[in-house]
């Protein structure tokens, strides 16, 4: 093998521990010269190890509680030194300082510190790394001589590479010098995003954006067979989501998978009853509360149980015994399913019935106790959208009844339902609800009143009686008309229309009752 690197003496300095013991006794069975600092040095001495102390390399103690101590040219010269620079050679050579020639160092813990409940500023300041980047970012400009190592991950390949070509070949060296300025830009951009979120107001964004995201799997294609995808997370998200949920069973995630399930994830948590959710090609052709999780999901399909072939169903608790029965009746055929849990009796019957498709994918998100926060993003060519998530608000604080006849109280709970659902479905969005169900759904049309008519024929006769949300002002009073035709008997919507007026007679005249919440849920 050419372009190797012999490795005489290695540099570790690491805030992980995993797996440095095993790699150091592997460094020192091949004869290689061991420096260290504080808690690493410690931990080798320990473990038996022959280690040199960095103090003993530079002359100089550590000092400010472990802030300086591989910030020295002894340390530096020896790993940015170009070995095949005569002028760099003879430099270091008259100033006593050896080549260093692999250095093992992870990063302070930043971002999870951030992460972790309790954590006060002063922490996370302290938890800012500088001679670990420091060291990292030399030798991996010099991976032409040096190896760079930055994770634990990494340490079998290279001890295996060294036991078997006495050295670590130039190939490798790039692999992780990359890896390593990668690690260094996303240390950097979690600080950058730490301040400036803490900078920031409420209403303010950053004048410059670095996002991080880590790759967690390759997809066998994107929203079409013709389409690459890959399916990136962020790291240290604290809450239940679909990143961090778990895949039980079935084959694996495809990009409208992901898409779809995100989709049923963020609407079910919006109840804290019993919750199921039905999602075809992104919206909700089916969602229930109910007094049970089985009896949510026997009302969910209900709904629309033609769209629902094929689906993905969502639960906001865990998923019993008696739910997973419903769920696996024979005809019926489902994509994925998630939840925060699944009992026993539930998970064998999702991986065991009959009528059950093997294939699918079962997650688990554990608890819904918090939702993710943070900015919401959306690429255009040249671009990003950033804007606040749509939650937080409870839109029926200040909501306001502006026909004669008001609300019910069912009709009340059930326009609530059906707003939550409406924040749900795409622009323009018009949802059919009664008894804590959806009826009907129109999403995604240019016209208000085409989703009207639209939801109205998903309906069909059941749409008498029941409430209707709509996500957007009327512009005309005929979205009231059509509604009455159908037999709903109240309305919730934002408001806001020149014509509002237009739109309250016309409820007056059918004999409707109407909410304004004066807040409006587009979802394009």
């Amino acid at each position: 093998m050419t372009d190797l690197t012999a490795v005489r003496r290695a540099l570790l300095s690491v805030s992980d521990k995993t797996g440095l013991v095993d790699l150091a006794r592997g460094l020192a069975a091949l004869g290689v010269e061991l420096i260290s600092t504080g808690g690493t040095r410690k931990a080798l001495a320990e473990a038996g190890l022959p280690v040199r102390d960095i103090a003993a390399v530079t002359g100089f103690p550590e000092i400010l509680d472990g802030r300086v101590k591989t910030l020295h040219p002894h340390i530096h010269g020896g790993i940015l030194a170009v070995r095949g620079n005569p002028e760099h050679v003879k430099t270091i050579e008259a100033q006593g300082i050896k080549p260093i020639d692999l250095v093992v160092c992870n990063l302070y813990p930043f971002e999870a510190t951030v992460a972790r409940a309790g954590s006060t500023h002063e922490d996370i300041v302290e938890n800012i790394d500088i001679g670990g980047p420091t060291l990292v970012r030399a030798a991996a400009k010099n991976f032409h001589d040096v190896a760079i190592v930055t994770d634990a991950s990494q340490y079998p390949a290279v001890l295996e590479e060294l036991r078997a070509h006495a050295g670590v070949s130039l190939p490798t060296r790039e692999r992780l010098a990359a890896a390593a300025f990668a690690r260094i830009a996303a240390y950097d951009a979690a600080i950058s995003a730490y301040f400036a979120g803490r900078l920031a107001g409420a209403a303010d964004f950053p004048a410059s954006l670095d996002l991080r995201f880590e790759r967690r799997s390759t997809l066998r294609y994107g929203e079409n067979p013709h389409q690459k995808a890959a399916f990136y997370v962020e790291p240290s998200q604290p809450a239940a989501c679909v990143a961090t949920a778990e895949t039980l069973h079935g084959k694996e995630l495809s990009y409208n998978n992901l898409l779809d399930l995100d989709s049923a994830l963020n609407l079910v948590r919006e109840f804290t009853e019993p919750a199921a959710v039905v999602i075809k090609h992104n919206n909700p052709c089916g969602a229930a509360v109910a007094a049970t999780l089985e009896e949510a999901f026997r009302k969910a399909y209900e709904g629309d149980p033609l769209s629902a072939f094929g689906g993905v169903l969502g639960f906001n608790q865990e998923l019993d015994e008696a739910t997973a029965l419903q769920i696996t009746e024979p005809g019926r055929f489902v994509e994925c399913v998630i939840a925060p849990s699944y009992s026993e009796a539930a998970f064998r019957v999702l991986t065991t019935r009959p009528s059950w498709k093997k294939n699918v994918r079962i997650l688990r998100t554990g608890p819904l106790d918090t939702a993710p926060s943070g900015l919401d993003y959306r690429r255009i060519d040249g671009g990003l959208l950033v804007q606040t998530r749509d939650r937080g608000v409870d839109d029926f604080a200040t909501a306001k009844v502006v026909t004669k006849r008001p609300p019910s109280a069912e009709e009340s709970a059930d326009l609530r339902f059906a707003w939550l659902v409406c924040k749900h479905v795409k622009s323009n969005a018009i949802v059919l609800a009664r008894g804590g169900k959806v009826l009907g759904v129109g999403a995604g049309q240019m016209s208000r009143v085409d989703s009207v008519h639209l939801a109205g024929r998903k309906a069909g006769e059941a749409a008498r009686g029941s409430v209707m949300a709509s996500d957007a002002f009327f512009p005309f009073r005929d979205n009231v008309d059509a509604a009455a035709k159908l037999g709903v008997t109240c309305i919730v919507q934002p408001g806001g229309s020149v014509r509002d007026q237009e739109s309250i007679d016309a409820c007056n005249e059918h004999g409707l009752a109407m909410i304004f919440t004066g807040i409006r849920h587009f979802r394009h």
